[in-house]
């Protein structure tokens, strides 16, 4: 019998270079996809408000309707993944839709081709998110599923940070002629097409395997077995602590940040996010998935604590940076933790029940940090923040069994 030792999975020592290239190219097309949604989704409610007139309420509607269907959409197509035996197909089509929806921002004459391409938009991105996730772990072996994932999630943050200081740069060169900037914006969407086409590679189907025919039936669901379960009651707890970003921006504003200055909040987050991710995702595949989570529950709650009680700018900076860590530790770590964890046959399924359970508790965690930050204040609403990722840590800390608790199968 080997020893414990000798049952570990090797672990390359320079793992960038083992791997797959279908990895990198899926990276890339997150990278391209995010600078174009970023450089329109950066200006749209102001152009919306500004310049078509609409009210803030109808823009937080749009908003709100979209994200739904995006999340709703994603349990659907991951399904359809594990029914079909195919990733690459819905992934094309849910970037595809997005790439379609790119023009017609900077040709919309009115709110209602804007909020048809908003949800189109949306939808893509539902379609495309589980069957993508789960093709990552198709095409990486096991001991390397941590930094696949980390590497997919820093460049799609590299892009998410670029989107925004490019959509800057062009309304200071074209004197804010916002239709200038959205055409410009649909150039990245079909590289990120393009890409996807012609560099990613889906493994064969093994001849023996049969693809899941009901993916959503409770027999199925049953397969994805406890472990799976406890992890998805983790990740939602892990939700509900953090907030949308949308409250680091309302934070800066009451400090009294210009509004040109605004997307610098998300561009310092989304930088310290790229830059964690992959290191954080080769640490968990050496260290185990739960060392590397709890560190970044433990970075949530410096995050809150920072954006809570320290005052100035430098409390800001550090508080923001600490966030996009957090995100860095945690959300390539739970996607390698949903692979470990579902049987081959169901991923799709899995990352898209996965998606949409956080994506649930994402909107609950949003609505009560509004209501405290209303009527109580901005410190009630972090400091809550604060408190549920430490009761997130200590649960983490007590697992001893399954994916949480392991390294990779």
């Amino acid at each position: 019998m080997r020893s414990h030792e000798e049952s570990r999975p090797t672990i390359p020592t320079r793992p960038l270079s083992k791997i797959p290239r279908s990895v990198w190219a899926l990276g890339f097309v997150s990278m391209f996809m995010d600078i174009s949604s970023e450089m329109i989704h950066a200006l749209l409610p102001l152009y919306m408000v500004t310049v078509l007139g609409t009210s803030v309420v109808a823009v937080g509607f749009i908003e709100g309707v979209a994200e739904a269907t995006a999340s709703i959409t994603k349990v659907f197509s991951g399904a359809l993944s594990d029914r079909l035996g195919k990733r690459k197909l819905l992934t094309v089509l849910g970037y595809g839709l997005g790439a379609l929806t790119k023009p017609v921002f900077p040709m919309a004459s009115g709110l209602e081709w804007l909020t048809a391409a908003r949800f189109v938009d949306r939808v893509g991105k539902g379609i495309r998110g589980a069957p993508r996730d789960a093709l990552v772990a198709d095409v990486t072996p096991a001991e390397l599923r941590g930094a696949a994932f980390g590497l997919r999630q820093a460049l799609d943050t590299v892009g998410a940070f670029l989107g925004p200081l490019l959509a800057i740069l062009l309304m200071w060169l074209t004197a804010s002629h916002f239709q200038t900037v959205f055409w410009v914006a649909v150039i990245p969407a079909f590289v990120a097409v393009y890409i996807l086409i012609a560099f990613v590679r889906e493994p064969e189907t093994p001849a023996t395997t049969q693809p899941v025919r009901s993916p959503l039936a409770l027999h199925e669901l049953a397969r994805l077995g406890p472990a799976y379960w406890r992890l998805i009651g983790l990740a939602a707890l892990f939700t509900l602590a953090r907030f949308s970003e949308a409250f680091l921006l309302l934070r800066a504003q009451d400090m009294g940040l210009a509004p040109l200055w605004a997307p610098a909040v998300l561009v310092l987050m989304a930088l310290a996010y790229s830059l964690s991710a992959y290191p954080a995702g080769v640490l968990s595949d050496r260290a185990g998935r739960r060392s590397v989570l709890m560190t970044g529950l433990g970075l949530l709650v410096a995050a809150d604590l920072l954006l809570a009680l320290l005052p100035g700018w430098g409390g800001l900076a550090m508080g923001v940076a600490a966030w996009g860590l957090h995100l860095g530790f945690s959300q390539g770590i739970f996607a390698a933790m949903i692979a470990d964890s579902a049987p081959v046959d169901l991923r799709g399924t899995a990352f898209g029940l996965f998606n949409l359970l956080t994506g649930v508790a994402l909107l609950v965690a949003s609505v009560v940090a509004g209501l405290l930050w209303d009527g109580v204040g901005f410190q009630a609403t972090f400091l809550l923040g604060a408190a549920c990722a430490g009761g997130t840590l200590v649960g983490v800390a007590l697992l001893r069994s399954g994916p949480i608790a392991g390294k990779p199968n």
